[in-house]
């Protein structure tokens, strides 16, 4: 009799945990039990919650006159706004497919209170509708970031079968770095297992389609730690290149924009409405295209590499249009 009694008293705690509403009528129809006793196993569990605030961080089972039944509050539980606009970020990455997605709300919303729940569906509904994820030649995007993760921290040297840009499908012995994310992808950061120079190489984890994890460990000089701060700072698109100083002027509306997509960049000068700019930046095909994109609010004063690449670069666009 205790057994049953201490197995429904957790079961009902465990549905408060997932987010239900716990109606003492409904839950004493579902146990065969008079409202009485279901009515004493929310006292205990509100006593046990009032007992063990800190370990339990200050949750409640409370009461709602409205919805007529029991839900439980916690400290931990993320707000409506704060679910919103994680989940928001989440929708704007369209890294992840449209099943992983919903798993990955669906327990994101079991962390909220359950009067917010109903306004959060209504908020998102037409943006999950419409939702549509990266073309990816992996299945298992999730499973494989942990995989990689799991080696990264473990020094394991992997072979991983890896679609190019061209579509050439390639192996590749590796030791893993680390994991980065930009611009709607994944990235493995890694050096070539038998490469002494140690150069590092991107792979994006969507084209990764199989992993093997061989016995063999790796180590690394301090010298070649990955900073992946660093690369996200001077990095665009993840191209790699050299480290360089940059310097250009912007005639463009938003200054403030510049500044935050090249976090290294400040304004050195301004005259009028033109603004010098210098940054310092992984010299490569990624500054060049962000550049470019910029059209006629940019022009590349130095270094003069830089410039000779973008002044090439725009003639073979201006051949297109010739007629």
């Amino acid at each position: 009799m205790e057994s049953a009694k201490n197995c429904c008293t957790l079961e009902i705690f465990y549905r408060a945990l997932r987010g239900e509403w716990i109606s003492v009528k409904k839950i004493a129809e579902e146990y065969q039990v008079s409202t009485k006793t279901i009515g004493r196993y929310i006292n205990e569990i509100q006593q046990f919650l009032s007992e063990n605030r800190e370990l339990m961080q200050n949750a409640e089972l409370l009461y709602s006159h409205k919805e007529k039944a029991y839900y439980l509050h916690a400290d931990d539980f993320l707000e409506n706004k704060e679910l919103f606009a994680l989940v928001k970020v989440v929708l704007g990455c369209r890294c992840f497919q449209k099943e992983d997605l919903l798993n990955l709300i669906a327990k994101l919303k079991r962390m909220t209170t359950p009067k917010d729940r109903e306004q959060f569906e209504n908020l998102i509904r037409k943006e999950l509708y419409h939702y549509h994820e990266i073309k990816s030649d992996c299945n298992m995007v999730m499973d494989y970031l942990w995989k990689l993760i799991q080696a990264i921290e473990d020094k394991q040297i992997l072979t991983i079968t890896y679609y190019k840009m061209n579509r050439e499908q390639v192996k590749r012995k590796i030791r893993p770095a680390s994991i980065l994310f930009s611009e709607y992808y994944f990235y493995l950061i890694a050096y070539d297992a038998d490469d002494e120079t140690c150069r590092a190489k991107y792979f994006r984890v969507d084209r990764i389609v199989s992993i093997v994890t061989h016995r063999e460990r790796f180590s690394l000089k301090r010298e070649y730690d990955f900073d992946e701060g660093d690369l996200r700072e001077k990095n665009q698109f993840m191209f790699p290149g050299k480290t360089e100083k940059i310097r250009f002027s912007f005639s463009g509306l938003s200054v403030q924009a510049i500044l935050d997509r090249l976090p290294t960049a400040k304004v050195v000068e301004k005259n009028g409405k033109e603004s010098i700019i210098e940054a310092e930046v992984n010299h490569g095909r990624g500054i060049i295209m962000y550049l470019l994109s910029q059209g006629a609010w940019v022009k590349v004063l130095s270094p003069q590499s830089l410039v000779d690449e973008i002044r090439e670069e725009l003639q073979k666009m201006q051949s297109f249009y010739q007629s």
